[in-house]
């Protein structure tokens, strides 16, 4: 029995392109980024989780406003919490005034770790995008952000 293929394979839409090359890039950078951090110890949500923390200061953030600004949406976010307060990067308290609510802060090792990654990762950043000169790369951030969000 003979198998057909269609051979009318359609073009994909400009949209489904686009679409790919951003999941292709957004796989490359992230894998590059995933490697330096692995060679820190860290995972990239736990690198994402400090650099949060890193931006609330010693307000600290419940476990759900972490998950909120997290870059991928992790659904076990107390589990990771967890890990990185073995590793004594992060610290959680209770608070008072309500003893539900639980605030995840930095710790200063963890704010270290951090410090000694800012370099490194800037230099990723810039050997993986700075070919592209300023004026490319802020048409492309102004792109993204219209097609993230339309609305705006």
């Amino acid at each position: 029995m003979e198998v057909r293929t269609d051979e009318r394979r359609t073009r994909p839409s400009l949209e489904h392109e686009v679409f790919l090359a951003v999941q292709r890039l957004a796989g490359d950078l992230s894998h590059q980024a995933g490697e330096l951090l692995k060679n820190a110890g860290l995972s990239s949500p736990q690198y994402n989780v400090l650099r949060i923390l890193r931006g609330a200061r010693n307000q600290g953030l419940t476990c759900g406003e972490i998950g909120e600004r997290m870059l991928s949406k992790d659904p076990d976010v107390t589990r990771l919490l967890d890990r990185m307060e073995r590793q004594g990067l992060v610290v959680r308290t209770r608070e008072r005034a309500d003893r539900r609510v639980v605030t995840s802060r930095i710790t200063e090792k963890g704010l270290d770790l951090l410090a000694q990654l800012d370099e490194p990762v800037a230099e990723l950043h810039h050997r993986q995008l700075a070919h592209l000169g300023s004026e490319k790369l802020g048409q492309l951030l102004s792109l993204l952000q219209e097609a993230r969000f339309p609305e705006r």
